[in-house]
């Protein structure tokens, strides 16, 4: 059974996501995933039989728990991934570093955040119910076309709110 986030627009969003990303990914590419949360990405790729899918949270139930930060000291190698899933978390955690390095050359990082200076209305969505609470607080929002570092990047902005971006190195 597929895990879908109780708030309504979270449940959407995750379902929107999986279609526009998740599955373009070949079954036997190597998957890190940044942040699972509440693990609708994982469930997909595991009941559609990814072979090589793996996340990192600082908390369970990821597959390895600790910071990407120290992706190095745990277990994990450089240029070893094919694509890497951070769903609604470089808005927390300043890590395009860490998925620059991990990313195999010609692989893509899938990446979403809220446009920084529409924050405020994403508040109010998560005030009514609408859209996940957040779970620390987004000291890192950034306008993803000003991120360096990688070979090319497409940024697509979703209702006004959202920023959808697919980044190759």
């Amino acid at each position: 059974m597929l895990f879908l986030p109780p708030y309504p627009l979270s449940r959407i969003s995750s379902h929107k996501k999986i279609k526009h990303f998740v599955e373009i990914i070949p079954k036997d590419a190597y998957i890190l995933e940044i942040g699972p949360g509440g693990g609708g990405i994982r469930d997909y790729c595991l009941h559609n039989n990814f072979k090589h899918y793996v996340s990192i949270d600082i908390v369970p139930p990821a597959d390895i728990v600790g910071n990407i930060h120290d992706w190095n000291h745990l277990g994990l190698q450089p240029a070893s991934f094919d694509f890497i899933i951070a769903f609604e978390v470089v808005e927390h955690v300043d890590c395009f570093k860490e998925i620059h390095d991990l990313l195999r050359p010609g692989g893509k990082a899938f990446l979403t955040s809220p446009v920084p200076h529409f924050d405020w209305f994403m508040k109010v969505l998560e005030s009514l119910r609408l859209n996940q609470p957040r779970t620390s607080p987004h000291s890192n929002l950034v306008n993803l076309n000003a991120v360096p570092g990688f070979q090319h990047k497409h940024v697509k902005i979703i209702g006004g709110i959202a920023q959808w971006a697919v980044f190759t190195k």
